[in-house]
C-alpha cells in the first residue's frame, strides 16, 4: 500500500507562520480520510517526528514563506524535481527553528535508501509573523484550498494505486 506522510510546518502563536498546522488540523477534521495517509504537525520543534517518515512512499509538507513578493495567501506548490534542489546537505539547525528543506535534508541522512523520491511542497505566501495568536483572512482561505488540493491528490493517488 501506497504510504503518503503530510507534514504541517509553522508557529501557531506567530499569526500566520502557522498556516502549515492549520493545514494538518484541517486535514485532521475532514470526514472522510484516505487510507494510508500520517499527518504530522511539525511545529517549530519536530525534530524526532522526521524518524515517524519511515515506510512512507511519499511526503507532503505546508509552510509559510516570507518575503516571496506576492500577496499574502498565495499558494506556490513545488514537485519533487525543485524540491531535490532546494535540499541542503549539511543545514545549519536550530531544532525550535526546523524548516522545510533542512528536514528534508535530515530525513534523507536518517531515512537513507528508504527516502521517498515523490516530494511535494505547498509554501502559502504570508507576510504577518508577529506574536499573536489567530491568522489573516487570506492565508486562512489559502489553508483551506491547500487542504483541498491534498485531498485531491490523495484521492487521484488511490484511484491510480487500485488501477
Amino acid at each position: 500500500m501506497q504510504k503518503t506522510a503530510i507534514l504541517g510546518f509553522g508557529n501557531p502563536v506567530r499569526s500566520d507562520d502557522g498556516v502549515g498546522c492549520l493545514v494538518i488540523e484541517l486535514l485532521q477534521q475532514i470526514t472522510t480520510p484516505v487510507s494510508g495517509v500520517t499527518l504530522l504537525d511539525m511545529g517549530t520543534s519536530a525534530f524526532e517526528v522526521l524518524f515517524q517518515l519511515q515506510g512512507h512512499n511519499a511526503i507532503i509538507l505546508v509552510d509559510a514563506v516570507i518575503n516571496s513578493g506576492e500577496p499574502d495567501g498565495t499558494v506556490f506548490h513545488l514537485p519533487a524535481s525543485e524540491v531535490s534542489a532546494a535540499i541542503q546537505d549539511d543545514p545549519m539547525v536550530f531544532l525550535h527553528a526546523l524548516k522545510w528543506d533542512q528536514a528534508l535534508s535530515y530525513a534523507r541522512k536518517i531515512l537513507r535508501e528508504d527516502f521517498p523520491e515523490d516530494i511535494q511542497v505547498y509554501l502559502i505566501a504570508v507576510s504577518d509573523t508577529r506574536l499573536e495568536i489567530g491568522m489573516s483572512d487570506p492565508v486562512r482561505a489559502a489553508a483551506q484550498r491547500v487542504a483541498e488540493l491534498i485531498q485531491q491528490s490523495l484521492r487521484q493517488r488511490q484511484i491510480a494505486t487500485a488501477q
